[in-house]
């Protein structure tokens, strides 16, 4: 499947997002948008990525040599976490520290339910995780000396275990890395072949548990990341192609692949987090620069939030049921997608994911052998999606969706079949919208001063009554919103984030130490930017420090003032964080002593800017012809003929009046009644209450 808009590009930027179903690729040179999807190769995903981006050069009537820059956005480390696969790994500790990944937090997660809830399975077990005699103090001093043999002795029993990668985590290696740097010298004369991570390297921070989490997953997935970067840049080498290539990493900027192999941990929400920024970037484009997006695809709905055109960070985030304290887009995901399953429980209630059918066998529309009812089935048994997806590269079998929804549902709730699957859409639209309100309302924002943008393949069929019944003043539709992880790579970012721990108590602050350590930081951030190549008038620092109120556990990160580090700028730091404390909680107290723990320094390269290209204009507001119809159900009084509109013979300024439906090869989008979708300069359409 493939589509363009603009000119035949020269030279040109290509962004390729692998996904577990689909591989999808956008070529850019600045005059045009050219994109392509193609299946992707879950035993080899770099098999994808290059019948992607060989396809989309070629149809574009350029070779391999055109392109310029290269982008990459992939779900290889994300699954692998999720699924518990990768290396066998191992973990040397300080002694006395062999549990701490069982003990964890000693507490249920505040979402799961008190009586149900299971603890997780350790992504090492304590058999494979050794203690060795060392111990650096919280000031960073030595108090007892690394016990060589010992360690080398652990090393071997790892390697004995068949261990293939070793976490190194010592107490307070973040005030002081000497002995987990010697450890891991020790470990590869003894285990040449195995993947090493440090913690002072993957998460310089305090907190135990966190640190040593984050440590564990980077080690597990960095054998199997490495093999999978590595087969990229070689193919690419074997094509000739010598242009730059980087990889998307979780807070929503890129890094070289160099530092992907190093610390693949990053990568670990790399595909969404191209998602959340192409929204960004669009919505601005569209004049919406405070978004809430949902990217809705087969297996499930990623829902996040846009302020000022920029999407929202958090270091306290999750990766299945794994702290992972990494800068990474703030991400809230549900099992909601085309794929989720409808079912009936046994006490006759109607339930939709979050199981789901996946790609294989997929929903039974597919064809491919399933027999559950899924969002898919009941779409297009309403006659909100067309009898094919991708324009016709994947027929879809309206016969056994009815017989799945009549099997599965229908007979035994009592209903009729068009109830049946409208009861299905309720229900996982119920859903999204509930994730919708938890990036929103329970986080104090008002969602009618927000703009809703979906995208994903099933996104737009869906977002028209999500917008409704959230009360967001407009919806927006991308241009491409089956492809817009793809076409967010292109515009983001080279980032680095920076960070080290250094606990400042009042009222005895110590500033000449607080200056020596942003100016470390920002030396450290300098230096990579400088390693990437990236030229000084690109670069950008921006300095941050997380606080707390004393006897809290719990910090918030504020932005750290411009400046030489003095009296005047700790005082307007902790003015700051009183101010957003207020923000967020709603109150503050200038009078309680405020903490300082870890000091930040986010590094950026600045990129050249994505162009969009942009559609040939008509009179705004003239309506736009329909080109069909189909019978449809689109309000819930039953299947009639619905207009059908083509996107791509849409021009900016016409205007779809609901109900409706706009087809496109990559996604549908569906227009209420009483809503009016106006195609914008760029080709996407405003969707707002008539």
């Amino acid at each position: 499947m493939s589509s363009v808009h603009g000119d035949t590009p020269g030279g040109c930027r290509v962004g390729v997002d692998v996904g577990g179903t689909f591989t999808d690729v956008v070529l850019n040179d600045g005059g045009s948008v050219r994109t392509t999807k193609v299946s992707s190769v879950p035993e080899d995903p770099a098999r994808g990525f290059f019948t992607g981006v060989e396809r989309v050069v070629g149809e574009a009537g350029a070779g391999l040599g055109a392109i310029e820059r290269l982008f990459h956005g992939s779900t290889v480390a994300t699954n692998a976490i999720l699924e518990g696969r990768g290396a066998r790994t191992g973990m040397l500790v300080t002694d006395g520290f062999k549990y701490v990944l069982e003990i964890g937090r000693a507490e249920i997660p505040r979402r799961e339910n008190l009586f149900a809830w299971v603890k997780p399975k350790r992504p090492v077990p304590p058999r494979l995780i050794l203690e060795v005699p060392e111990r650096v103090r919280l000031d960073g001093t030595v108090d007892r000396a690394l016990d060589e043999d010992g360690c080398r002795a652990a090393a071997r029993e790892l390697g004995a275990a068949g261990v293939e990668a070793v976490a190194i985590v010592f107490l307070h290696a973040w005030a002081n890395p000497v002995h987990e740097r010697r450890a891991r010298d020790l470990v590869r004369e003894v285990l040449p072949g195995a993947a090493v991570s440090l913690s002072s390297d993957v998460l310089p921070v305090f907190r135990e548990y966190e640190r040593s989490m984050a440590t564990v997953l980077n080690a597990r997935v960095q054998p199997l990341v490495g093999r999978y970067i590595g087969r990229i840049e070689s193919g690419l080498a074997e094509r000739g192609v010598g242009a730059p290539f980087f990889v998307m990493k979780s807070n929503g900027g890129m890094f070289s692949p160099r530092e992907a192999i190093r610390e693949p941990v990053h990568m670990a929400l790399s595909g969404p987090a191209a998602g959340v920024r192409g929204a960004a970037f669009i919505g601005a484009a569209a004049g919406c620069r405070d978004l809430i997006a949902i990217d809705m695809g087969g297996t499930s709905a990623d829902v996040s939030l846009v302020r000022d055109a920029a999407p929202t960070v958090t270091k306290d985030g999750e990766v299945g049921p794994f702290p992972l304290p990494i800068p990474m887009v703030d991400i809230h995901t549900i099992g909601a997608g085309g794929g989720s399953i409808a079912s009936v429980t046994a006490d006759g209630s109607l339930v939709v994911g979050p199981r789901s059918a996946g790609a294989d066998p997929g929903p039974a529309c597919y064809g491919r052998g399933g027999e559950e009812p899924t969002v898919t089935d009941a779409n297009l048994f309403l006659g909100r999606i067309p009898p094919h997806l991708l324009g016709g590269e994947i027929p879809l079998d309206p016969a056994r969706a009815e017989a799945a929804l009549r099997e599965r549902v229908a007979k035994p709730l009592g209903l009729g079949l068009e109830e049946a699957a409208r009861g299905i859409l309720a229900i996982v639209n119920n859903n999204m919208a509930g994730a919708l309100r938890v990036v929103s309302v329970e986080r104090g924002l008002d969602p009618r001063a927000f703009t809703l943008c979906a995208f994903g393949g099933a996104g737009p069929v869906h977002g028209g009554d999500l917008a409704r019944e959230l009360g967001a003043p407009r919806l927006l539709v991308p241009r491409h919103p089956g492809i817009l992880c793809a076409l967010g790579l292109l515009a983001t970012d080279l980032r680095y984030d920076f960070v080290r721990t250094r606990v400042q108590r009042p009222p005895d602050y110590d500033v000449d130490d607080m200056a020596r350590t942003m100016q470390a930081l920002e030396e450290e951030a300098t230096a990579r930017l400088a390693a990437e190549q990236v030229p000084e008038a690109r670069r950008q620092l921006r300095r941050g420090a997380d606080l707390r109120y004393a006897q809290q556990g719990v910090e918030i990160t504020v932005e750290f003032p411009d400046g030489p580090v003095d009296g005047a700028c700790v005082a307007e730091l902790v003015e700051r964080f009183h101010a957003l404390h207020e923000r967020l909680y709603t109150f503050s107290d200038r009078d309680a002593a405020v903490e300082m723990v870890n000091f930040r320094v986010a590094a950026t390269g600045r990129m050249e800017r994505l162009e969009l290209p942009r559609l040939p204009s008509i009179a705004p507001g003239t309506p736009a012809p329909p080109s069909g119809r189909r019978p449809a159900d689109l309000d819930g009084r039953g299947i009639a003929p619905a207009a059908i509109h083509r996107r791509d013979d849409l021009l900016a300024g016409h205007v779809v009046s609901g109900p409706a439906i706009v087809d496109q090869l990559d996604s549908t989008t569906l227009v209420g009644p009483g809503q009016s979708a106006e195609v914008d300069t760029y080709g996407n359409l405003v969707v707002t209450e008539a």
